[in-house]
């Protein structure tokens, strides 16, 4: 089973998002799946803990 999510809203920088967007088109994936992807990479590669419910 997939774990949850949750719907938020967030404010990026213009470029930051361009260059998501272009990341994920390439990827082919959602905007939301790349920036999961990208702080899932940033956490584990930082030893940040991530708590699963």
């Amino acid at each position: 089973m997939k774990p949850l999510k949750n719907q938020i809203t967030i404010t990026l920088d213009s470029d930051l998002l361009t260059a998501i967007r272009k990341l994920a088109e390439e990827d082919d994936r959602s905007i939301s799946s790349t920036i999961n992807i990208m702080l899932r990479k940033y956490m584990r590669e930082n030893d940040l803990p991530i708590h699963k419910k």
